[in-house]
């Protein structure tokens, strides 16, 4: 069979993964602190008789993008946005993953979560005592006035805090961001946090919008293209037939 078929097969595999991950950064584009997946592939020659005319598309891990989303005040204390980039640690399946995401909150045992997970510091999950009055300063460190207490607020944990190179970065199966090599990421004393505010998604409803038209006409240009190489596949049989 001729070797466009596969070449077309690839293509339109390629596109419709493409739809799907749009299709999602879409799902998101009003999700507190979503980072948008970058849709990645690349050319493979198919093997010929001289000049390579003909290419695979090769499916790669999606990237994450790394632009920030705007940020809107909140005025709850236990809101934070990152400054620039960066993200916040939180436990997940006995290791860390990383999010952008900054509505904390404290379950009745004092644990500092976020959607479920327990929040990271420096030396592990931080569990805040019962308070009247909490801080979250721009680096991280958490203050609390204990209740029935008065005077200066006391420190209390402080956030784990890193800031990777966005091709170090990829997503897990619950959306989180996890490092590539799978190691826990260190500790950046340069990120900084905005307390009393929350960054929004960062997808941008008009750029996706034209990426999935631009993909769906492509799917149809792909589609002719194969009805063109069976055409052609049956053209060769009947000659083959006499």
């Amino acid at each position: 069979m001729d070797a466009l078929i596969y070449t077309v097969m690839s293509g339109a595999d390629r596109t419709l993964r493409a739809q799907q991950i749009h299709a999602n950064n879409l799902a998101n584009a009003e999700t507190t602190g979503f980072r948008a997946d970058i849709e990645l592939a690349s050319a493979q020659a198919v093997p010929g008789y001289g000049y390579e005319a003909r290419h695979m598309a090769q499916l790669q891990a999606s990237a994450v993008d790394n632009r920030a989303g705007t940020v809107t005040p909140t005025g709850r204390s236990l809101d934070v946005a990152l400054k620039g980039e960066g993200y916040l640690a939180v436990e997940y399946a006995g290791g860390e993953a990383y999010t952008r995401s900054g509505n904390l909150n404290v379950d009745s045992q004092g644990a500092l979560t976020l959607n479920g997970r327990a929040v990271l510091g420096d030396g592990g999950a931080i569990t805040l005592p019962a308070f009247a009055q909490v801080s979250i300063s721009d680096d991280g460190t958490i203050s609390v006035l204990p209740q029935g207490e008065t005077g200066a607020l006391q420190e209390a944990g402080k956030l784990k805090l890193v800031r990777p190179n966005a091709s170090e970065l990829t997503k897990n199966e619950a959306g989180l961001v996890v490092s590539r090599s799978g190691q826990p990421l260190p500790v950046d004393d340069t990120v900084q946090v905005l307390g009393g505010h929350l960054e929004r998604s960062n997808v941008s409803a008009v750029e996706e919008m034209i990426a999935t038209m631009t993909l769906t006409r492509s799917f149809e240009v792909q589609m002719k293209m194969f009805k063109s190489a069976d055409d052609m596949a049956d053209a060769g049989n009947r000659l083959i037939r006499g």
